[in-house]
């Protein structure tokens, strides 16, 4: 075990700072060897009290507080940070602090700070990179305007951007040149950006709604240049729309996008300066799938509106770190649903909620959506940050209505335009806005866990009434042993022979104003409570969480007709969707249980799917997919990786065997023979296509393997080519599968994010000796561990994506993933620590795995110099 364990932080503690910094200046000179960085600071003292500035990795040259320089015994500088004890006297409380610092970004590996990637320079100082750069208050509630100068040799950076408008450019001696850069606009030090490089730049404008033109700049490489188009439509597109429906107008002349090979995140909403992963920015036919064109699409509204949920109002301390990500992820999921299928974006989005969410609720790393305690603020940029918080914000907008969600949210920009404000801020502007009271609902923000909702339904056919008995509890989590009843919206209606049924609850009269007497959200607030409806004519069949109205997990004794019939009948299409989910549960927990036929029913289900053209062609492909191994995992106890994957197989196989005509006329029916078009109509047809054909390559015939060969080699996009190479993958076929993958990689060798696809689909194959073909892998001359992406579609796609080869019986899988956690630490921390994961749910597995799994924790906490953020979660996981 490590001897200096790191200490934890509590939002308890929280205290301002002994000084606030009002003016930010900055002189960046950068060279191939180091890079000098000049800082001058306008502080104003708030409390009694120490100067003390984070800093880490720097090298000292100099300080001063207003024009005197310090000597050495004037200060103390460590790992950590600069103090200074006894500043000189002030009369107005007001100091000019200057530092010197010099940095060398050409060797900083964890990608935080400055650094250089491909070449050129760039930074990333969310959460705490600033202090990788200079001495700093380097905490969001410090909110300065910036100002800034970039000096460098102008043949190798011909391009110099920083946050706000350009104030002056001028060439300089020696082949050198520098810009300087204004931000008006208040903004902590997590918002700095600076990028230096050889690029090429798309330009294009956007018009506001009072009239301002804002000039808008995609710079990448020079061969990227062809691949912007779609980012800058969805930029247009998300800042019409941001007006539109939040009232938020772009505040600044100009707007930058700059695309990274190396990162460690998607993107980052450094204010005017977005940086961007390469694989959330770039997007073109023959090189992006339907579903990366959609992801650059979410990734870069989702950035743009950042610019007021996270810049213009931000989050007084990273315990708030959901008041602006679970807020904004809200944001660009309406967003992405008003340009495509709402029903669509909205079963993608539970499915990670299911997966993956879910998964982080019952794991050690629980947290609620705003933690307590954190060791590392990296650790905490998870799915219940995100995803939970962006559901705590949509339960809002259910309890409240639309129309005064926007005027919650108008008043919750215009009360803290320009401050680092809390989630209870956000609560507290939309109680103010909508007179509803949320004090029991705060309790989502402070809980972890998911909630349990266990229901029961009684039909009383003389009185005509249909009681739904509704029971919630929530499982014990690391640190809150037992939950209070949460505030839960639960969506529902009811279904009858003859379609939707009236709802009026007993004692009620029946609501003749509402447009929809159908369709109603129930208050779930207490331990138990029974709701009654009246005059109701028949058993009906419950229709429940409709739209996944709460983040919960919903138990219902549905019986196989009555799923049947919610496939077929329910207006609701996450629930018909969900019903098909369940139904195809019990078929792979049949074939666990030894059954060896799939139920009749599902199979009859699935061919009136394919055979109703009314129906979406994405809806008929989500609804045709059975549960994921990883969602059958979170309901199994103990977990057999192995069980559920032989199982799953086997009922599949056989919905392909007893669908096979059905499934191969679905196919020819939906061949696109226009041209490609990553449009919402043109992206079902495909999604269906290929979901039929990856049932057909599963009888592993030589039909389904001509018909797969000839769309992978006749493929105008990426998404056919990528589907078909998969299942080629995965598949018996060598002479066909070393065929395909090799002319895969002659084809796009030079396309790095096309090449990471290349190796996920290796990683991720799930036939028998998985671990020695990522090994592999890691020695081809493409592989580079210091990328993230690379690690990302080698290694965590093995982990994550490839549970039975992971889990191989001899522990193999387990001690690969310890080795490159143990590897990786030593390179980027960040990187490292998001790998644990996979091996942090030990406990959840059967005895065998459990002990191999623990035994590769144990070995990774007895590294020497482990990082805060892999020890953070592996001591946690071991607990």
């Amino acid at each position: 075990m490590k001897d200096a364990q790191p200490k934890a932080i509590y939002l308890k503690d929280y205290q301002e700072p002994n000084f606030w910094i009002d003016e930010t200046f900055l002189h960046f000179d950068l060279f191939e060897t180091h890079t000098d960085v000049f800082s001058t600071l306008k502080l104003r003292r708030n409390v009694d009290g120490d100067l003390v500035l984070h800093g880490q990795e720097l090298e000292l040259k100099s300080v001063t507080v207003n024009g005197v320089a310090l000597t050495e015994t004037q200060y103390q500088v460590d790992d950590e940070s600069l103090t200074i004890s006894d500043l000189p006297a002030s009369k107005d409380g007001f100091y000019e602090l200057a530092c010197h610092t010099v940095i060398y970004p050409q060797n900083n590996t964890a990608l935080e700070g400055l650094y250089k990637s491909s070449g050129m320079f760039c930074t990333q100082c969310e959460a705490e990179g600033f202090r990788k750069i200079t001495y700093y208050l380097d905490r969001p509630d410090v909110m300065s305007v910036f100002k800034v100068r970039i000096t460098a040799d102008k043949q190798k950076y011909p391009v110099l951007l920083c946050n706000g408008n350009l104030g002056e450019a001028e060439d300089l001696a020696d082949g050198r040149h520098m810009t300087g850069w204004n931000d008006p606009f208040l903004k902590p030090a997590y918002l700095f950006a600076l990028v230096a490089g050889d690029l090429e730049c798309l330009e294009d404008s956007f018009t506001t709604m009072s009239g301002r033109d804002v000039a808008l700049k995609i710079y990448v490489e020079a061969k990227d240049l062809n691949k912007c188009d779609h980012a800058m439509d969805s930029l247009k597109r998300s800042m019409k729309w941001d007006e539109e429906t939040f009232g938020r107008e772009y505040d600044l002349d100009l707007f930058n996008i700059v695309a990274v090979d190396d990162f460690n995140m998607g993107a980052m909403e450094n204010k005017s300066l977005n940086i961007f992963n390469t694989s959330c920015v770039l997007a073109e036919q023959q090189t992006t799938t339907d579903a990366g064109f959609q992801r650059v699409e979410a990734v870069v509204a989702h950035e743009y509106f950042h610019n007021w949920s996270g810049n213009r109002v931000t989050c007084r301390d990273w315990f708030q770190l959901s008041l602006k990500e679970g807020f904004t992820v809200f944001r660009d999921a309406e967003f992405s649903s008003d340009m495509g299928s709402r029903t669509v974006k909205r079963v993608e989005d539970v499915y990670v909620l299911r997966t993956a969410q879910f998964a982080e609720d019952a794991g050690p790393m629980a947290h609620p959506v705003r933690p307590d305690s954190f060791i590392e603020i990296s650790n905490f940029y998870t799915v219940t940050i995100y995803e939970k918080g962006s559901e705590v914000v949509g339960m809002i907008r259910t309890l409240l209505g639309a129309e005064d969600f926007r005027k919650g949210s108008d008043l919750y920009f215009d009360r803290h335009d320009g401050q680092a404000v809390t989630c209870e801020d956000f609560v507290l502007a939309m109680e103010a806005a909508s007179g509803k009271d949320l004090s029991q609902f705060r309790r989502w923000y402070s809980q972890a866990g998911t909630p349990v909702l266990d229901i029961t339904g009684s039909y009383n056919a003389d009185a005509q009434t249909y009681s739904l008995t509704i029971k919630q509890s929530c499982p014990a989590t690391p640190g809150q042993p037992s939950k209070e009843p949460f505030h839960i919206p639960l969506a529902m209606g009811l279904l009858g022979e003859a379609g939707a049924l009236r709802l009026q609850l007993q004692g009620e009269p029946l609501n003749a104003e509402l447009s929809d007497n159908t369709h109603r959200v129930l208050d779930i607030a207490e331990a138990e409570q029974t709701v009654v409806f009246e005059n109701i004519p028949e058993e009906p069949v419950p229709s429940l969480l409709r739209g996944f109205s709460a983040p919960v997990k919903l138990k219902f004794d549905y019986s196989r007709e009555q799923l049947a019939f919610l496939m077929a009948n329910d207006q609701d299409g996450f629930c018909r969707w969900d019903a098909a989910q369940q139904y195809g549960l019990m078929a792979i927990q049949d074939a666990q249980a030894g059954v060896n036929v799939v139920d009749e029913g599902l199979i009859q289900a699935y061919r009136s799917l394919l055979a109703d053209d009314s129906l979406d062609p994405a809806m008929v492909a989500l609804m045709l997919g059975l549960p994921s191994e990883s969602y059958l995992a979170e309901l199994q106890s103990p977990v057999d990786v192995h069980s559920i994957h032989q199982a799953r197989h086997r009922v599949a196989l056989q919905i392909a065997e007893a669908l096979k005509q059905e499934l191969l006329a679905s196919y020819q029916n939906n061949i696109i023979n226009s041209g490609y078009q990553p449009n919402g109509e043109q992206i079902a047809k495909r999604s269906l296509k290929n979901r039929c054909l990856g049932y057909l390559m599963l009888l592993e015939s030589p039909e389904a393997l001509a018909l797969c060969v000839e769309q992978y080699s006749r493929a105008d996009n990426m998404t056919d080519r990528l589907a078909a190479l998969n299942f080629i993958v995965n598949s018996r076929f060598e002479q066909e599968k070393q065929t395909a993958l090799a002319s895969f990689y002659q084809q796009f060798s030079d396309e790095s994010l096309v090449v990471n696809q290349w190796f996920q689909v290796q990683a991720s194959c799930y036939l028998s000796g998985g671990v020695q073909r990522v090994k592999e892998l890691m020695q081809h001359p493409a592989f580079d561990i210091k990328n993230p992406n690379k690690a990302r579609s080698v290694i965590a796609a093995f982990a994550g994506a490839n549970p039975v080869n992971f889990h191989a019986l001899d522990g193999s899988g387990y001690a690969f993933l310890a080795d490159q956690i143990i590897a990786l630490d030593k390179l980027n921390p960040q990187i490292a620590s998001r790998l644990c994961g996979p091996l942090s749910k030990w406990k959840k597995f059967v005895p065998g795995a459990q002990e191999k799994m623990r035994g590769e924790l144990q070995r990774i906490v007895a590294e020497p110099k482990l990082s805060p953020d892999v020890y953070e979660v592996v001591s946690k996981s071991l607990d």
